[in-house]
């Protein structure tokens, strides 16, 4: 069974019943988007727009779309792309891509113009289909975009290298393309990077998608009476596949943009929300928040309120000791997963598990795991290796990169470069990783990238840029930097100097010492975590 099946099935049971909510606190722009022909706007004291549509309304605009698509030449293995942010669009675009049997392609909205382009080519794309916040970096590089691609431009004040997503559906049918589908067809391609920050495209089948989503429903336990709140975008597998629980279970969700504590709090208080995933520095805030007295839980109505999972990165277990002081009847879960093995949920805790908070958990459904050295035997009990995941919803290959693939998939194990060890009672613990990829709060941030720019300054001689413990972040981006020898150089220079990065990109905290390299020429970064990072993980774990 493929997901746009469990969209027409909802479609055909629950009609009339809500399938989608979107909340809009903070963003004026709401005034301005087709609500009409979803919903009134309801305006609360807490939420001042919002939008929602029934099951039948959301397969009805996927059907539209699809048709829209097939009529511009979409066929089966085509790839469009989607960049949006959040919102009612989103996910009926992208389940009218997978009914033309097309390959849905979700772009980070963090990418930069160049990086849309790359990925782009490297894609494969056909078609890109993207809203209002990315009119200047497509327009920067529309004539290479254009050149065998179509732009499709959800919004008002369509531009002029564009077609309006409204006016070429308007008029498309509403019912279904009747493309069939198998679990077998190719679904969608999802990004990833390794420590070079270079995107690989993984390409998964319409069978990884259904394990996604089934295995999500069972995890978590979603029934019919159930409201998952998403905050994370939908770009990101971990925040679909989650909502794709919601799918199965033929149940209301909320799309929520805004990540205020006092935000979150209202819209699970209003919308009745009972399942809501968080990331670290969210929950954090959270807790921060209601230690400070900036908000009281008496003012919101969150009784019906049973599960907080979390995922995307590290969740120290002090910060779920004080959740559980606020929120002593909350479930609880973290999930663990890669864009390779669509996304979380090859391992979690579990709800019932968590007195091993710590852990990443056990193996997920229908999933097996291995912990393995170097030569691929598996290591005793307390040992750590690499952690290796087989299962139905490992990726086929990386797209047109058959040398990373054979790197990491063998005999149907997905190689994950993260380090484990299992404990007595079967749990898995996360050690350290390969890779060196930064994880800040819920985000890859790619440590070769920022170096390369830091590196333009006159007066460095070298640079390392590791991520150090953060007890809101999970990790913060230090960069290490070596002044040339008889120069000086400040905080303040390099600081004024990463402006020209991405906000998310520039270094929260720099460092200045000599840079550790091995006899090959490599950086030490294991060297130099050690250095700058144990103690201070130590030191806020017990301030926790």
């Amino acid at each position: 069974m493929v997901v746009t099946e469990y969209l027409e099935r909802n479609a055909r049971l629950y009609p009339d019943e809500t399938a989608l909510v979107e909340l809009n606190p903070d963003d004026k722009e709401t005034r301005r988007l087709t609500w009409k022909e979803y919903g009134l706007i309801q305006p609360t004291r807490h939420m001042p727009y919002r939008r929602e549509i029934t099951w039948s309304v959301f397969d009805e605009k996927a059907n539209r779309f699809a048709n829209m698509l097939i009529g511009r030449g979409i066929r089966k293995g085509d790839k469009v792309a989607i960049l949006m942010y959040n919102c009612l669009e989103w996910l009926p675009i992208y389940f009218g891509v997978l009914k033309t049997g097309a390959i849905a392609v979700p772009f980070n909205f963090r990418y930069d113009a160049d990086e849309i382009l790359y990925c782009a080519e490297l894609a494969e794309v056909d078609m890109i289909v993207f809203g209002p916040a990315f009119i200047g970096r497509i327009e920067s590089i529309a004539e290479k975009l254009c050149e065998g691609r179509l732009l499709i431009y959800v919004g008002d004040g369509c531009p002029d290298y564009a077609e309006s997503y409204r006016e070429l559906v308007a008029d498309c049918s509403s019912h279904s393309p009747g493309i069939e589908l198998t679990e077998e067809d190719y679904g969608a391609i999802y990004f990833s990077s390794g420590t070079t920050g270079f995107p690989k495209a993984i390409l998964h089948k319409h069978r990884s998608l259904t394990q996604a989503a089934e295995m999500e429903q069972k995890h978590h336990e979603t029934s019919r009476e159930d409201n998952f709140l998403c905050i994370p975008p939908l770009y990101h597998t971990g925040a679909k596949f989650h909502w794709m629980g919601s799918l199965v279970a033929g149940s209301k969700a909320v799309l929520l943009k805004g990540t205020k504590p006092e935000t979150i709090l209202s819209a699970i208080s209003s919308e009745h929300c009972t399942i809501v995933w968080l990331l670290v520095p969210w929950a954090q805030d959270i807790l921060d928040a209601l230690d400070r007295g900036d908000i009281k839980l008496e003012d919101y109505e969150l009784s019906q309120w049973r599960l907080m999972h979390i995922g995307a990165q590290p969740v120290p277990p002090s910060l779920i000791k004080r959740w559980k002081k606020y929120f002593p009847e909350h479930q609880y879960d973290t999930n663990y997963g890669l864009s390779e093995s669509t996304g979380p949920g090859c391992v979690h805790l579990g709800m019932e598990n968590i007195h091993k908070v710590g852990a990443i958990g056990v193996p997920g459904y229908r999933w097996a795991c291995r912990i393995v050295d170097e030569q691929d035997n598996e290591v005793k009990q307390g040992e750590v290796g690499e952690l290796c995941v087989k299962g139905p919803g490992v990726m086929t290959c990386y797209y047109r990169n058959e040398e990373a693939t054979k790197e990491v998939l063998k005999d149907g194990w997905l190689y994950t470069g993260d380090m484990a060890m299992q404990d007595e009672d079967g749990f898995i613990f996360l050690v350290d990783r390969k890779k060196d990829v930064i994880v800040s709060g819920g985000e890859n941030i790619y440590p070769v990238q920022i170096e390369d720019f830091i590196r333009k300054m006159d007066k460095v001689k070298d640079v390392a840029v590791i991520g150090l413990p953060d007890r809101r972040l999970g990790e913060k981006t230090a960069a290490i930097i070596e002044a040339k020898d008889g120069m000086e150089l400040t905080e303040e220079e390099v600081a004024e100097f990463c402006n020209g990065l991405p906000r998310y990109k520039r270094p929260k905290e720099i460092i200045f010492t000599e840079i550790p390299r091995n006899a090959t020429g490599k950086i030490e970064k294991p060297k130099l975590r050690k250095m700058y990072g144990a103690d201070r993980l130590v030191e806020q774990e017990n301030k926790g």
